[in-house]
């Protein structure tokens, strides 16, 4: 975005609102008519009223844009709009929080001891934005739109039926055991909107488009001019309620160029970015009028291996090939040291992670060794790496795993592809498709037992070479241990999260040994906070929600 464009229609937002709310301003000297001065022994006439102040407004440069203003289908940036308008029944906690979920739209909810029965009894007096009341009715049709339609529509599978039992109780009814609140907390797919507005959207095509909010959030659009700016103001009935001191208006400018986020951050024009630079943190972690931090993030990388095609259809020489994998410079080079070797596919800090599933370490002679047991001694095959080209960390770190192999007598050459040429690729003839498939992946809701491990390597028996549900098997693997350990995870993960999250390790662990993919890194995400904004709390569960507003506060 042009910078200069940013400021000036900063000024003329900033001057509306002025204009609208402050006094008038005082003519100067040379319009002033001429009088006498007082006498010394008159008083100056007091002020009878305060001069009426205007809104307290935030101001973010954000690199998140808008493909949809669509609550339902939206599966995109957005989210980090949305989820500042739109609510779930619950929301998931940060780790480590004393409680696993927030109620929001529910106030509370119990479930049968088989966990495919929960029963959830909703808030009452809770208004949409365009008034419409919440209700019980409203509830069931999002969820069964989401279901039908959604963007992540896959997180509804294990739902059979959800039903009204009177005017504040939902019921849900699943076909197999999960923990719902996981799904229902989910930054996709969950959000309960107005029936008013989905049966407008239902009437025209173009409902959407213009930015419409219908949700039950604390704020709701304004204005919007795309790939230009979003104003989002308050909900003044917000079930929640407000305070003196929180933000009444957000200005949301579409910013994609992070070292122009840094110089209106730097230049006091924004409060908030999306993120700086990665090599300019450094030098806001020494600045005294910044907070900084480094949190661990849902995005990971893996490498798949195309199992039907020889020699990586042997164990052992996808195991050599994990142990030549130089971890540790992957992510200095490739993500600035912005990361953490994984252990499998889960990430830490979201369930089913487990400290206790093993990790591969670098090591060359360990490779070259078990190259020998497979038959390939020295090596002497070559294999294709595709990776996304618009993805810069993948660029930057596919030459190490290039040069790595090299020393094991592995031949690897690298073509980068637009994601969906790689999509294609993969999809069209898995026999001949690409060897090493590099992905980033996070999962859909904060359950990576039910995404990234079922999504990515659950195989589907009849037909090794189909992806199954989801289209993510990009190692075309099949396992029937593993299988069966997944499925054993996923019924019990509805009535027993440890003895599920046992499960899961136990599969995890499988995968590691088996090698159908090598696991990369897990990502951290950076935040720079000037001090003069408090009430920033950063939530893994939402990868895209950078920011609450509603938690907010200018320093007092």
């Amino acid at each position: 975005m042009n910078r200069k464009w940013f400021v000036f229609s900063l000024l003329v937002i900033c001057g509306m609102i002025l204009a609208a709310c402050g006094p008038s301003a005082p003519a100067t000297a040379a319009e002033s008519p001429a009088t006498d001065a007082p006498a010394a022994t008159e008083a100056a006439p007091a002020a009878t009223e305060e001069a009426p102040v205007g809104p307290i407004v935030l101001k973010y440069a954000s690199s998140a844009n808008i493909t949809t203003w669509d609550p339902i289908a939206s599966f995109s940036t957005e989210a980090a709009y949305m989820a500042n308008m739109y609510e779930q029944l619950v929301r998931v906690n940060p780790p480590g929080s004393a409680e696993p979920y927030s109620p929001l739209l529910a106030e509370s909810w119990e479930k049968s001891e088989d966990g495919l029965v929960w029963t959830f009894k909703l808030r009452s007096g809770v208004k949409f934005h365009d008034g419409e009341p919440l209700t019980a009715e409203a509830v069931v049709k999002s969820i069964m739109l989401a279901k039908e339609s959604a963007g992540a529509s896959f997180i509804w599978l294990p739902l059979d039926t959800v039903e009204a039992m009177d005017e504040l109780t939902v019921k849900f009814t699943l076909a197999w055991a999960q923990p719902l609140e996981l799904i229902l907390g989910s930054e996709y797919a969950a959000y309960i909107v107005s029936p008013k507005a989905l049966d407008a959207a239902a009437a025209d095509e173009n409902f959407w488009s213009a930015g419409v909010s219908a949700g039950t959030g604390p704020y709701m659009i304004e204005s919007y001019v795309p790939d230009q700016e979003l104003v989002l103001t308050q909900n003044t009935e917000y079930w929640g309620g407000w305070e003196d001191g929180q933000y009444e208006k957000v200005l949301v400018q579409f910013v994609p160029e992070a070292t122009t986020r840094q110089q209106l951050l730097e230049g006091g024009e924004v409060d908030l970015v999306t993120s700086v630079p990665a090599d300019s943190f450094a030098s806001f972690t020494d600045n005294p009028d910044y907070t900084t931090s480094l949190e661990p993030a849902l995005f990971n990388y893996t490498a798949f291996f195309n199992t039907l095609r020889a020699p990586l259809d042997d164990p052992k020489v996808r195991q050599a090939l994990s142990y030549a994998i130089p971890y540790e410079d992957i992510i200095a080079i490739g993500a600035s040291g912005r990361g953490t070797q994984s252990r499998g596919p889960v990430p830490a800090g979201v369930f089913p992670y487990s400290d206790d599933v093993p990790q591969y370490t670098y090591d060359i002679e360990k490779a070259k060794a078990l190259l020998t047991e497979a038959g390939h001694e020295g090596g002497g095959f070559s294999l294709k790496l595709t990776y996304a080209s618009e993805n810069s960390t993948e660029e930057a770190f596919a030459p190490l795993i290039k040069d790595s192999f090299a020393q094991i007598g592995v031949d690897v050459s690298i073509e980068a592809l637009e994601f969906t040429q790689q999509w294609e690729l993969a999809k069209t003839d898995p026999a001949n498709a690409q060897d090493i498939f590099l992905l980033l992946y996070w999962p859909t809701y904060s359950d990576a037992g039910a995404d990234n491990m079922w999504s990515m390597f659950y195989g589907n028996p009849e037909n090794p070479g189909n992806l199954n549900a989801t289209k993510f098997n990009l190692s075309y693997w099949m396992n029937e241990d593993y299988n069966a350990l997944m499925d054993e995870a996923g019924v019990l993960s509805g009535t027993d999260i440890e003895a599920a999250r046992a499960k899961y390790t136990e599969a995890q662990a499988l995968l590691v040994d088996q090698a159908p993919a090598a696991f990369l890194f897990d990502t951290m995400v950076a935040f720079v906070i000037p001090n003069h904004v408090q009430g920033f709390q950063y939530n893994l569960n939402y990868p895209d929600v950078r920011f609450w507003f509603y938690d907010l506060r200018p320093a007092q």
